[in-house]
């Protein structure tokens, strides 16, 4: 259970906190009586990239509609928004030290394995040297740190539910620099004595996402009469996660001293095929076809993410199997297509 008491008043900087998790992390705490700051450039998988030109992208039209339903958002609950680079030390840690957080909670980096392994120097610039920078800015102050990681870390899962203690061996850019990360966050603890919380989370959903993850881009392909398109034969289990879930994680992390200097799964606990989160799809649209191309081969087998720590240690009850948060996400999409069809046509 999370002590809202324990929320009330403390200073929350988030950096990177415009994105999907960072934005809806900023609403619960303010709306828990926390004092959250969003630090973001509103660049990577933002308004920028959508909006530049640099990269055309089929769905700029709809992600901006979402980005754009956030910043609402955040504006109307009163949420400071410090637009900066945080790949800038200097500024970072000016905006860092006038913020004078309790917790720092870093979400900064480049949010999809596909565009790491397609970018390596893009990824680490936005992910370990905005890491780099916010670990430095907040040693003396010794702000909680609570690092964004990914289930990446753990590479192939072996048939068991992984668990926190299990050797990680990532594949790829997007995993490598993940795991690399906890260990320079860990090390900040070894040597300044920064207390730390590493989340791993997984297969993460919810609505005014722009990532387009595998269930996404089911949902918005079924709008438009496309067919799904299933990497492989459909078998592949991922641990997939409703934003809800992942914040109660969160807020616990916050509010409980046990995560302290630990590293927490944060899923819903249990694997699910993607031909079972395609069935959920065709459950609402059932003329949809489905096509198979080659599995990626950079991207590991994964499973089911044991969160019997954070249950034990945090009392974290994830409450959203597939069948209820990502049917709330398909009816979300169908009742926004109804209401603006004029986002969901590709430009």
């Amino acid at each position: 259970m999370i002590d809202a008491g324990a929320l009330k008043g403390k200073v929350v900087a988030l950096m990177g906190g415009a994105g999907f998790i960072g934005h809806n992390l900023a609403l619960k705490l303010k709306s828990a009586g926390a004092d959250p700051h969003v630090v973001d450039s509103l660049q990577v998988n933002n308004l920028g990239a959508f909006t530049s030109g640099i990269d055309p992208n089929p769905n700029s039209h709809l992600y901006i509609g979402f980005i754009n339903q956030r910043l609402e958002l955040l504006r109307n609950a009163k949420i400071a928004l410090h637009i900066i680079d945080i790949r800038d030390y200097h500024v970072v840690s000016r905006c860092l030290t006038s913020i004078k957080p309790d917790v720092v909670i870093h979400l900064a980096a480049i949010a999809h394995a596909n565009r790491s392994n397609k970018d390596p120097f893009s990824t680490f610039d936005h992910s370990m040297r905005t890491l780099e920078n916010v670990l430095d800015a907040t040693r003396d102050r010794k702000s909680h740190l609570i690092y964004f990681s990914s289930s990446m870390v753990y590479g192939n899962f072996d048939g068991a539910a992984v668990t926190e203690d299990r050797h990680c061996s990532p594949l790829g850019i997007y995993g490598a620099l993940k795991y690399g990360a906890e260990k320079l966050v860990i090390g900040y603890n070894q040597v300044f004595g920064v207390p730390y919380t590493i989340i791993r989370p997984s297969a993460l959903y919810g609505e005014r996402c722009v990532s387009r993850r595998v269930g996404q881009a089911f949902i918005e392909n079924a709008i438009r009469g496309k067919p799904l398109t299933v990497n492989g034969d459909g078998s592949d289990a991922l641990d997939f996660t409703y934003i809800d879930d992942l914040i109660q994680g969160v807020l616990l992390c916050i509010t409980k001293p046990e995560a302290k200097n630990e590293i927490f799964n944060i899923t819903y606990g249990g694997a699910r095929r993607i031909s079972q989160m395609a069935e959920l799809v065709r459950e609402y649209f059932p003329r949809v076809e489905l096509i198979h191309n080659p599995r990626d081969t950079l991207m590991p087998e994964r499973g089911t993410l044991s969160v019997e720590k954070a249950r034990k240690l945090l009392g974290y009850e994830p409450e959203n199997p597939l069948e209820k948060g990502f049917v709330r996400y398909i009816k979300w999409y169908k009742n926004l297509a109804a209401e603006q069809p004029e986002l969901f046509r590709e430009h």
